[in-house]
């Protein structure tokens, strides 16, 4: 079993199902030719794909084009179904910064074909988060930047405010889809700025008063 770390805290949390988000800032899903939802894109990860800051990524075989996708990750602490807004808000225990490494060519492929993602984002160690933080502890306004740098360049910098759907309104509709459960976490989607990694790279990823995280491809 897996656990998420609660920052200036003892607890650990066994991590349940890892919902992801797609195309929630504008600007990326322009960037990579995709139309603009009208309701979050979701899809999930196994938890075997999930590793912790300081953790290798592996570079799958069946692949020539990984990308970095970094992300506000929400930790939700109690069972919801159906909820409203207020209810989704209060079911949000914390937050982490993750990345959601990506296939592109394996995703693209698929996408020609009209198959399922699952392939080029479900591969071992491609659900990276940090330490979370608690909402007891940190209140988010969304006024913090998110970034990536890889080797020391930045890559991705924009402020949480430019995502199209916020963390609440996330988890209401997740709730609606699915019930999600104590330990759930939920990567709510990336900004501009993806980008190709290779062998060697060091990538660190920061949400400013949250959370970081660093790991490196292998």
């Amino acid at each position: 079993m897996k656990n998420i770390t609660i920052k200036k805290s003892n607890q650990k949390v066994p991590v349940g199902k890892i919902v992801c988000v797609g195309r929630n800032y504008t600007e990326h899903a322009k960037e990579l030719g995709n139309v603009v939802p009208e309701k979050p894109i979701v899809f999930l990860k196994p938890n075997s794909s999930l590793i912790f800051s300081g953790d290798k990524i592996v570079y799958p075989s069946f692949s020539n084009d990984m990308h970095h996708e970094v992300e506000l990750v929400l930790l939700i602490n109690e069972t919801i179904k159906d909820g409203n807004l207020s209810e989704a808000e209060n079911a949000i225990a914390g937050y982490g910064v993750g990345l959601d490494m990506t296939l592109r060519d394996v995703q693209n492929k698929l996408k020609e074909q009209g198959h399922p993602w699952t392939i080029a984002k479900g591969f071992d160690t491609s659900a990276v988060v940090s330490d979370f933080i608690s909402k007891k502890d940190y209140a988010l306004t969304l006024e913090e930047q998110i970034s990536l740098s890889v080797n020391g360049d930045i890559k991705q910098n924009e402020i949480l405010n430019k995502m199209i759907f916020p963390p609440a309104e996330i988890v209401e509709y997740l709730s609606s889809l699915m019930t999600l459960e104590k330990g759930d976490i939920i990567f709510t989607g990336t900004p501009k700025g993806v980008g190709k990694v290779k062998k060697g790279d060091n990538i660190f990823a920061e949400i400013s008063d949250v959370a970081e995280l660093n790991c490196k491809v292998e």
